[in-house]
């Protein structure tokens, strides 16, 4: 195994990992930034982002993150393709390994690696991904005005996306896989207050259905009586929760029951001195791009004073 010496170390890209780069390098720390096993994170996977500060007419995601990296490039940040596979926490400096190959040690750690949405596991899902389905409906809402849609799930995320939707479209589906909501009790009011959102309960998703263009409907199936219904929609937005992508910190950082890490509040320090979490990773209620990069500032100036005050513990030593 191969092994190096670095700085800063980021984990990650996308908004947060870009925009600590972007910091870092211009700090003079050299960070050093692995992608990840999706360069530029979940903006890559979204057609149109519009309600991005800077971009009046809108931008392609996977092109916004290829601005972002050639900035964090600019200012000086190596960045390379690999995978974080395994950490080491134990000691000081830290040490991560690279695709199980490579061993780092960093005097500073900004974890940026995001979360990923989960899906139904439809091959429509992936047929009609960005023509329709959606993760995100804050993010693509906007796209689907004055049209019918749908969204799957029965807790506070969908409560909440579907309330969201009632805004612009005339009529929101909901499917509720059993005869309850998970959601809290306001978010359920909210929801069966709302005269155009209609819950289906005890409801599945057969099939996303669509053409060329896009999508057209879903064929549902009822769980408890195998009833077949189709509803026409044109958008379709899976609200089933994100999953943070930190398996290789347990054990190492303090997380909460779904994996998303937890941070000093107003900060972006970790339970670990010299480790700083950023973007989705720490993010369970905004998971939005602007956000994210801000928590990359965050992180990249955390770990710039964590390392001057350093610096001067070993001068006064």
């Amino acid at each position: 195994m191969t092994k190096e010496d670095v700085k800063v170390l980021i984990i990650g890209s996308g908004p947060a990992g870009y925009t600590a780069a972007i910091y870092a390098a211009r700090a003079g720390l050299k960070p050093v930034l692995y992608t990840g096993g999706q360069p530029g994170g979940q903006l890559t996977t979204t057609n149109d982002v519009e309600n991005y500060p800077g971009y009046p007419d809108g931008i392609n995601g996977p092109q916004m993150m290829v601005d972002f990296q050639k900035q964090a490039e600019r200012f000086g940040t190596d960045l390379r393709y690999g995978l974080a596979t395994s950490v080491d926490f134990s000691g000081y400096p830290h040490k991560v390994v690279i695709d199980e190959n490579h061993e780092i040690t960093a005097e500073a750690v900004i974890i940026s690696t995001g979360a990923s949405a989960k899906y139904l596991g439809l091959e429509s899902e992936q047929t009609f991904a960005n023509k329709g389905v959606s993760a995100c409906a804050v993010c693509d809402g906007f796209f689907y005005k004055g049209l019918p849609v749908a969204v799957v799930g029965a807790g506070d995320t969908a409560a909440e996306e579907a309330t969201y939707l009632a805004n612009l479209a005339p009529k929101v589906y909901m499917i509720a896989r059993r005869d309850e909501m998970r959601a809290s009790k306001i978010m359920q009011q909210r929801v069966l207050n709302t005269p155009n959102i209609e819950v289906l309960w005890n409801t599945e998703t057969e099939e996303i259905l669509g053409d060329e263009a896009g999508v057209t409907g879903a064929r549902l199936v009822n769980n408890k009586t195998g009833e077949k219904t189709e509803i026409e929609v044109k958008g379709f937005f899976v609200a089933i929760g994100h999953k943070p992508n930190t398996d290789i910190f347990k054990g190492w950082l303090d997380m909460d029951e779904t994996g998303y890490l937890n941070v000093k509040p107003g900060t972006s320090h970790t339970n670990v001195e010299g480790v700083f979490a950023t973007g989705d990773a720490a993010d369970r209620v905004y998971r939005q791009a602007v956000t994210a990069a801000g928590t990359g500032c965050m992180g990249a100036l955390d770990a710039e004073r964590f390392l001057a005050a350093k610096e001067m513990e070993a001068v006064t030593e």
